[in-house]
């Protein structure tokens, strides 16, 4: 089986050198890709001198690295791992082995159950940021997911080339998880130390630009992927907000067949129409995701005909 290592990099000079030495120890077979995202600094040339192939991508964003490494990579296993040396080399073999198993087709580097994430990371609101989309992910997906934001995965030919990247930047983790979570793909949680980043080198995350940006796709992924619950709590809320402002004018209006109220009165109608608009939206939008997914379900389905 070919291996790859899938690295994305930016302004990583610090720490890609002991990345890829780690991975070349460990999976001395496999082929370490560094994705340079015009980092500004010596990450590529000292990527290329640890004997790293060194591929540009001009797009800013992580996503749209994730992109190119998947449509240009080719392998038979991939492990995605963050160049700033903060998940560790040596569970490589034990992320790989449920792919080669067959047992699954996403392996999941868990962070959190051993708790080094928790000791480790120096970073404030970051531990708060997971423990919230790990539990969003887990009431709106029915999931027992527990480190859904890591950056540490291992992936099998048929997920990686049967995924359409659509995220840009840091949501490309809670897309890919969703993504499998909707379309059943087998998948595995390995706990993994975790260690922080060395002194010098800075996170390119931010808190809370990046942290919008996550919940918000988390927001249009819960729309996309399952339209008739999202739009279901809005008809909800829109009804329930229309019988509270509709209600006192109703009951004035049977006590004195009149009408003061006329603007509460315009409003509680619009919110309920809205409320059925929403519904009738849900109804409509949740075929359409049903017919997608049965569209998507033969297209896998010829996939593995074709790459047998």
């Amino acid at each position: 089986m070919k291996i790859a290592v899938l690295v994305p990099c930016y302004n990583e000079e610090l720490t890609i050198g002991k990345v890829v030495d780690d991975f070349k120890r460990e999976l001395p077979e496999a082929d370490i890709y560094v994705f340079d995202n015009n980092s500004k600094d010596n990450t590529s040339k000292i990527a290329k001198e640890k004997g790293a192939i060194v591929v540009k991508e001009y797009r800013q964003g992580k996503g749209n690295v994730v992109r190119s490494m998947f449509r240009d990579v080719d392998a038979d296993i991939y492990i995605m791992v963050d160049g700033d040396d903060t998940y560790p080399a040596e569970s490589a073999r034990d992320m790989i082995q449920p792919i080669i198993d067959g047992k699954a087709d996403m392996v999941i580097g868990d962070r959190l159950s051993n708790g080094t994430y928790f000791q480790e990371n120096k970073r404030p609101f970051h531990d708060f940021g997971n423990n919230l989309v790990k539990g969003l992910i887990g009431l709106l997906f029915k999931n027992e997911i527990k480190d859904i934001m890591t950056g540490y995965r291992a992936f099998n030919r048929y997920f990686v080339k049967t995924m359409p990247v659509l995220s840009d930047g840091f949501q490309i983790e809670t897309e890919m998880s969703i993504h499998a979570l909707d379309k059943k793909f087998l998948l595995k949680e390995i706990p993994i130390d975790y260690r922080d980043r060395p002194e010098g080198s800075e996170s390119k995350l931010n808190t809370f630009k990046d942290g919008y940006r996550v919940l918000s796709a988390l927001g249009s992924l819960f729309k996309n992927y399952k339209p008739m619950a999202f739009f279901g709590v809005v008809s909800i809320i829109c009804f329930v907000l229309g019988m509270m402002v509709g209600i006192p004018v109703v009951v004035e209006f049977m006590k004195t067949d009149f009408v003061t109220k006329v603007p509460s009165a315009i409003l509680a109608v619009g919110l309920v129409v809205v409320s059925m608009l929403a519904l009738v939206c849900g109804f409509i939008l949740d075929t359409i995701v049903k017919n997608n997914r049965m569209n998507y379900e033969l297209y896998l389905t010829r996939y593995k005909d074709i790459h047998k």
